[in-house]
């Protein structure tokens, strides 16, 4: 009698292993392009001054080339979320990591803001692309009792890129001017698409699901555990449901509808929240007769929070559940954020409000990309995740603007962060929301229709 053929599930052999060296190295170069994301994003703030005195441009119209980049950002995660479904996430964060790291180079040569502005459009689109796919690359290979916690240390290099902008920005610019900042910003992306293309693999769920060659499928879950790998003989099985036809189309279906809602309303009304405060406070501390070092060191606090915030709510919420975790860390924002727009405080205790701002701001956006994450199946993770950031991207174009009128408006600073708050409690409300409906010690993805198990070639 021929022998029995092991029949593997890969998301059960993946959550019964430990975090390993294969998991950390998938993160780590899923750090490294959001960091670039970061940086890019967060440096056009630390560089508007000067590109304004270079191009004659009136601070009415700082918004727009903020937003452009923003712009291009939704369109992309938009977009070429739901083709890394169909051709796979490692593809897409190498095509993703060429376009903003050549089109930044580009915006560091334009020679006015017309320029700027459709260079700025086209990196975003790109960056755009990069992040949906880094996050569910890294939710893919990691076991469930641990992912939001890897996914959160994963994102904490979108925050040290975005704390590295104003760092660079305020040692560079002085002496090199503001293109030197981009012109880093565009080599950096493109040195690091060799690592990307020698050592990021493809996710295994997603080559189980598309069917892939058995021995590809076979040699990455090797990789995972070397010193136990399954016998030569196994095949490789994951119980999901296929998406056929757009990945898109599914996310309303198969009882993800309020989720998928509520995971844009938290998105859209966090994304607001975070740029505005983290684009305008730079301006408002500027303006408070700091030095401008002071001011940039206090500014980037704000991101350092959200950096602490993903090393302890990750945990936090692998233990008790994002729903019964981010309405607190929501509500601590409004507060904080809140007293932020007091501008009387001592220079120590703005730092201090600032930090504790980002810690719940970008900490609450962060637990946000886990939740989707966890949230979606391997069939539309990246269309999930890329059209919550999406939808959350129009949130961070809105915010900016939103900042810019009513400076124009010249109301008082209180104002304008009360404005940044309220979106805060919106978010708080949409997670309650997916708490009431799919359960508050952990929300995963719900019960898909019933389908064979996909099976690799």
């Amino acid at each position: 009698m021929a022998d029995a053929v092991p029949l593997i599930d890969v998301p059960t052999y993946i959550d019964s292993r430990k975090v390993g060296a294969f998991q950390y190295r998938v993160a780590a170069l899923c750090a490294l392009t959001v960091f670039l994301d970061g940086f890019d994003t967060q440096s056009i703030a630390f560089m508007l001054k000067s590109i304004a005195t270079e191009f004659s441009i009136p601070p009415s119209h700082f918004g727009p080339i903020i937003s452009a980049g923003l712009v291009g950002l939704a369109i992309g995660a938009l977009v070429l979320g739901p083709v890394a479904d169909k051709i796979g996430r490692r593809t897409v964060v190498m095509i993703s990591t060429a376009i903003f790291g050549l089109f930044t180079l580009l915006a560091a040569q334009a020679a006015n803001e017309t320029a700027l502005i459709a260079f700025r459009f086209l990196a975003g689109v790109g960056l755009g692309g990069a992040m949906p796919n880094a996050i569910a690359l890294t939710a893919e290979y990691c076991p469930e009792r641990r992912r939001a916690t890897l996914v959160m240390i994963m994102f904490t290099g979108f925050s040290f890129g975005a704390a590295a902008a104003g760092s660079l920005a305020a040692a560079i610019i002085p002496h090199y001017g503001w293109r030197a900042v981009w012109y880093i910003g565009g080599i950096l992306p493109l040195a690091l698409l060799p690592l990307l293309y020698f050592w990021l693999p493809e996710s295994v769920r997603f080559l189980v699901v598309v069917r892939s060659a058995r021995e590809k499928v076979a040699e990455l879950i090797r990789q995972l555990d070397p010193a136990n790998a399954p016998a030569a003989n196994a095949r490789f099985v994951i119980s999901e449901t296929a998406a056929p036809g757009v990945p898109v189309k599914h996310l309303l279906r198969g009882g993800r509808a309020v989720g998928t809602i509520c995971l844009w309303i938290m998105f859209f009304m966090n994304l607001l929240a975070l740029f505005l405060v983290q684009n305008w406070v730079p301006i408002i501390i500027g303006n408070s007769g700091i030095s401008q070092t002071t001011a940039v060191q206090t500014a980037a606090l704000f991101q350092w929070g959200g950096t602490l915030a993903a090393l302890v709510t990750g945990v936090m919420i692998d233990k008790f559940g994002g729903s019964r975790v981010m309405p607190f860390l929501y509500a601590l924002g409004c507060v904080f954020v809140l007293t932020l727009g007091q501008t009387s405080m001592s220079v120590p205790w703005l730092m201090v409000i600032t930090f504790a701002s980002g810690f719940c701001v970008v900490g609450g956006q962060n637990s946000a990309n886990a939740f989707a994450a966890i949230f979606y199946p391997t069939a539309m993770r990246s269309s999930g995740v890329g059209w919550c950031l999406g939808i959350g991207r129009l949130g961070a174009i809105i915010g900016p603007l939103i900042g810019g009128f009513l400076f124009s408006l010249h109301w008082p600073n209180s104002w304008v962060f009360a404005m940044g708050a309220i979106p805060l409690a919106c978010a708080a409300i949409a997670v309650i929301v997916m708490g009431s409906t799919y359960g508050w010690s952990r929300v995963s993805e719900p019960a898909a229709e019933a389908a064979p198990p996909r099976q690799a070639a």
